[in-house]
């Protein structure tokens, strides 16, 4: 998928242009309702669909004192909207710059830039530009003057409820892992770049691959059956299974300050380190404990391989 980072690239998409303008966090079901609804637009016109998002989550330059989790990291969800079909995203820094930028100034340098600006879609709650004063109403008087179409996609519920970033968090935070894969369409992963750790997993004969993480909302700390995809570098995405155990690793470090993901692929041998693997937690098997000995974990991770094995069919 090829990244654009300015507006003004707009203006090499071949046209016309239809854009799903949101933050995206996560990629749920109503995001990829909005999302869908681009990628329909642009086959029904001949035309390419856009998603633009922002870098950083706005919120976080909103609301420094309060920043969300995040349940997609930027690549991340790059991957994501590529697996949708998108062939290119523009991703804007959100910065200084850009939130003093009045709503109607964003939209005329859109509609400016691509050639032509075929239609907006956006969530039916949307707003935007300084100080949030943009919404579907102004976005429609825009696109009569402008020329595009205003398409205001309404929410999706599941339950009664909104489906949300929040109400994912909130989920995931109480490790409720089968209401956030419903409401996101999708297991929950997290995409990480394998880092080196303390290499012990290897001498207990269970090497870890150590993810580094992004920040993102995680569910309880313990042990969990996961599946990994591991992105070879040459394009192959290749599937395993394994054990993980997320937390503050009491038996090995006497229980850290932040936590970490450390990772046992099934039926794998090579080297991992700098290689990106993107890990779903599928089944909660334990909470994390320290045990008293090396010789006591070791048969502990055993007994969690064996039962992480029996959960996850090939």
């Amino acid at each position: 998928m090829k990244l654009l980072r300015s507006i003004a690239e707009l203006a090499g998409v071949p046209a016309p242009v239809v854009l799903a303008i949101g933050v995206f966090d996560g990629l749920h079901l109503g995001h990829r309702s909005v999302l869908s609804r681009a990628l329909r637009e642009a086959e029904r016109l001949g035309g390419t669909a856009v998603p633009l998002s922002f870098d950083p989550h706005p919120a976080r330059v909103l609301r420094p004192e309060q920043p969300p989790l995040l349940l997609t990291a930027t690549e991340h969800k790059l991957r994501l909207l590529a697996a949708m079909g998108f062939e290119s995203a523009l991703l804007l820094a959100f910065d200084a710059a850009l939130r003093a930028t009045s709503a109607e100034a964003f939209v005329r340098s859109l509609a400016a830039a691509a050639r032509p600006l075929a239609a907006v879609c956006v969530g039916h709650q949307w707003s935007f530009g300084r100080g949030r004063e943009g919404n579907l109403e102004l976005l429609a008087q825009l696109g009569a003057e402008l020329h595009f179409e205003e398409i205001g996609v309404p929410e999706v519920e599941w339950e009664g409820e909104p489906v949300s970033s929040t109400r994912i968090r909130n989920a995931l935070a109480t490790g409720n892992l089968h209401l956030a894969s419903l409401l996101l369409g999708r297991g929950y992963t997290v995409l990480g770049e394998v880092c080196h750790g303390r290499a012990l997993g290897r001498t207990i004969g269970f090497p870890t691959a150590n993810l580094a993480l992004f920040n993102e909302q995680l569910p309880p700390n313990g042990v969990y059956a996961v599946r990994a995809t591991l992105l070879a570098g040459d394009g192959r995405e290749l599937p395993y299974r394994g054990v993980a155990n997320l937390g503050l690793r009491p038996t090995v470090d006497g229980g850290g300050e932040a936590p970490s993901l450390e990772v046992h692929l099934f039926d794998f041998d090579g080297d991992l380190y700098g290689k990106r693997l993107e890990v779903e937690f599928v089944s909660f098997l334990r909470e994390e404990k320290r045990f008293d000995s090396l010789t006591l974990l070791q048969e502990q991770i055993a007994r969690d391989a064996n039962l992480a094995r029996s959960l996850l069919p090939r």
